[in-house]
């Protein structure tokens, strides 16, 4: 979060917009550090979460909003930082997402975009293991692809770094997922050539791996 946080280089007098916030965990870390937060969901049960994460940290200065991300019932050039962490592989059209997130931002802003990003030939593989974890999972793009999306909607990078997350995996799934989910990590540790692209490994409670990602952060 630290590094998600420098990326979006805050502007304590500014307003910044979190798209697909989720229970508002990026919204949350960023408050403190922007005069005011506004968490955006498609998901009346997330922005509840979010509420909730804002009551226990005693924030006073976020808004939340429930709507589309590919139609932001925002003005354009509303926001000086727009951000979305761990979307974009929900999403069946992300350029449309990124293009709305771009209309928003003003002009001296800044968007950034935290996503998991597995190389690309290990995707295939990455996209069949999240589904079964996740069924909202649609696609993963890769570092490339994320990069390209900004490039092509006349976005100038202005950061980039890879990341990993450390998991476990019986935190990440239901029960009845994990049979299927456990069978296919535990062929590719045997196979010891990390098919799925997460360096799966045996620990003493249980298989972890990470997660690949990246944080980009792009100016208009």
């Amino acid at each position: 979060m630290a590094r998600t946080i420098e990326a979006c280089a805050p502007a304590p007098d500014g307003e910044m917009l979190d798209v697909a916030c989720g229970p508002g965990i990026l919204a949350c870390a960023l408050a403190p550090h922007m005069r005011h937060v506004t968490g955006f969901d498609l998901t009346p049960a997330m922005i509840d979460e979010a509420k909730a994460r804002q009551s226990r940290l005693g924030l006073d200065n976020l808004g939340w909003r429930t709507g589309d991300a590919t139609a932001l019932p925002f003005a354009d050039d509303s926001f000086d930082r727009v951000t979305t962490r761990y979307s974009f592989h929900h999403l069946l059209n992300p350029a449309a997402v990124l293009a709305e997130m771009k209309r928003v931002c003003r002009k001296d802003g800044r968007i950034v975009v935290i996503d998991a990003t597995p190389a690309p030939e290990k995707q295939a593989a990455f996209d069949t293991m999240e589904r079964l974890r996740d069924p909202s999972h649609a696609s993963a793009l890769t570092p490339d692809q994320l990069r390209r999306l900004g490039a092509d909607a006349g976005l100038r990078e202005v950061v980039f770094e890879a990341l990993r997350l450390e998991a476990r995996l019986d935190t990440l799934a239901d029960p009845e997922d994990m049979p299927a989910l456990t069978a296919m990590f535990e062929e590719d540790i045997a196979s010891g050539e990390d098919r799925i692209g997460v360096q799966a490994w045996r620990a003493p409670d249980g298989i972890r791996f990470f997660f690949p990602g990246s944080i980009v952060a792009w100016e208009l």
